[in-house]
């Protein structure tokens, strides 16, 4: 079964620019979002400013992008619980910080076939797990854990590829 996956540790703000959050923690993000609007024409703008560290690489386990967020991180613990400790005072704010996982079930690339068998040498992507390190972190920055997973099989996917 094809998948796709990525992880990323992110700080949102509705008033705090990803620019003010990067030069307060000293640390460039790999993404960045500007706040907009709400609406989705002629394009959806996200709600809030998002400072983002992402880790997209292929042929690793969730756990192990995981670690290479957190182990990027780590050393910013502090700075980092303290600017989302600041986030989430702002009105209206629902959690500054978040580890979100993203994974897409049946998710081919287009040349590739569907249900071949995985090779021996391949590591299982489907299981995972949180490490103490990781879980410290979290709790350390007061981050929620976030995980979205897709079933993008053509037969139960909608118009948008969301799963319904």
């Amino acid at each position: 079964m094809p998948l796709r996956q990525y992880v990323y540790f992110a700080l949102s703000s509705e008033r705090t620019t990803a620019g003010e959050m990067a030069a307060f923690l000293g640390i460039e993000p790999d993404e960045t979002t500007v706040r907009g609007s709400r609406r989705t024409t002629p394009v959806a703008l996200p709600a809030s400013h998002r400072w983002k560290v992402v880790c997209r690489e292929s042929g690793l386990r969730v756990d192990e992008q995981i670690t290479k967020v957190v182990h990027r991180l780590w050393p910013h613990t502090e700075r980092i619980a303290e600017l989302a400790g600041r986030l989430e005072t702002e009105e209206g704010a629902d959690g500054a910080a978040v580890l979100q996982i993203v994974r897409y079930f049946n998710d081919s690339e287009e040349g590739t076939e569907r249900n071949l068998p995985v090779p021996l040498d391949q590591p299982n992507l489907f299981g995972w797990h949180l490490d103490r390190d990781v879980l410290d972190f979290l709790a350390a920055t007061r981050a929620v854990l976030d995980v979205d997973e897709y079933d993008m099989t053509p037969e139960t996917t909608g118009s948008q590829g969301e799963a319904v």
